[in-house]
């Protein structure tokens, strides 16, 4: 999830995550030999709008790969779907009690599917450790992959994503901040100092 401040040097303008975005597409088509089983999970806040986005890029980078071989286009549209994590969280003690948002598994099954877990900063690893055990609470997929917009480092947990937008060394005095246009009027990654 992205840190709380709005000011910061820019690391990352509007179509540098775009840039990202579309690089991600290609590394994840390439990787799953295409996207027949994939299914995109957005971890709220800052995961959801950016699997959407994700689900866009697939679709065109599809479709550009359809074109360069001279093959008939893929099933272009790749399910994007919601992951909530509230109670799967190890710091719900300390930090305000967090109004849960509704999981929503597109097809409605994890079965024969490999999900990529798209989240906006990749910190300490613990939102991802509540996401695998949120997902294991719902059923079991064949693979489960991980994708940021930026990884921060920092990790507390051995988890470490498959696909990164961005990495930023960052001290653990300093914020990342994401900013979407879906939620913010603007697309920025903003470091800045507590």
């Amino acid at each position: 999830m992205a840190e709380d401040q709005s000011t910061g040097k820019r690391i990352l303008g509007a179509a540098e995550v775009k840039r990202s975005l579309v690089r991600i597409a290609h590394e994840v088509v390439e990787r799953n030999r295409g996207v027949d089983d994939v299914i995109l999970l957005g971890i709220p806040s800052g995961g959801v709008p950016l699997a959407r986005r994700l689900g866009e890029a697939l679709s065109i980078a599809l479709a550009e790969d359809a074109a360069l071989t001279g093959s008939q286009p893929a099933n272009a549209a790749v399910p994007v779907g919601t992951l909530d994590i509230t109670m799967f969280r190890d710091d719900l003690g300390r930090h305000p009690i967090r109004v849960p948002q509704p999981t929503f598994i597109p097809g409605d099954t994890l079965e024969g599917r490999t999900v990529i877990l798209v989240d906006d900063v990749l910190y300490s690893g613990r939102t991802i450790r509540a996401a695998l055990d949120a997902l294991g609470s719902i059923g079991r997929a064949d693979a489960v992959q991980l994708a940021v917009l930026v990884d921060r480092g920092h990790r507390e947990l051995p988890i470490r994503p498959d696909y990164v937008g961005k990495n930023l060394p960052t001290s653990r005095s300093e914020t990342v901040t994401i900013l979407l246009d879906e939620t913010d009027g603007a697309d920025a990654v903003l470091l800045g100092v507590r």
